[in-house]
């Protein structure tokens, strides 16, 4: 997953297809990797984060169905957080975060719910992308 730092957009590219690829055979197995690697690397910059989330996004996709709890639990909290981790609106980074929820959310809607919840504070204006995600969670399901 280091590779996804290349500059280059075919490399980029690439690492998403191979997350992609392992990904059908192993699921849970990618998605724990990937939620690894995003909170061993916090200062990865951002363009960077997208590839791997986008990558998670396509795997929740593809195994709704044979995705358990635990995994979807651990996907859930990493994308609420990388969500909202800054304050500032970073539109393509957030966007693929609040797709990854939308996603988990197909089958784990009440515990996406459950975790978008906890970012509402009383008195405070919630974030613009908990806001997108409650509406696409809407349409989806």
């Amino acid at each position: 997953m280091d590779a996804t730092t290349d500059k280059e957009p075919l490399v980029q590219e690439q690492i998403y297809n191979a997350l992609c690829y392992l990904g059908e055979a192993e699921p849970e197995e990618i998605l724990h990797c990937c939620d690894e690697y995003l909170r061993q690397h916090d200062k990865l910059a951002y363009p960077h984060r997208i590839i791997i989330l986008k990558a998670m996004e396509t795997v929740v996709k593809n195994n709704i169905s044979s995705l358990d709890k635990s995994t979807a639990k651990v996907v859930i909290f990493l994308a609420s957080n990388e969500m909202t981790k800054s304050k500032e609106v970073v539109w393509e980074w957030q966007q693929a975060a609040s797709s990854v929820l939308v996603a988990v959310g197909q089958r784990f809607i009440n515990k996406v719910m459950e975790e978008v919840l906890t970012k509402f504070q009383p008195g405070i204006l919630p974030h613009y992308f908990i806001m997108q995600t409650f509406a696409n969670l809407a349409v989806s399901n």
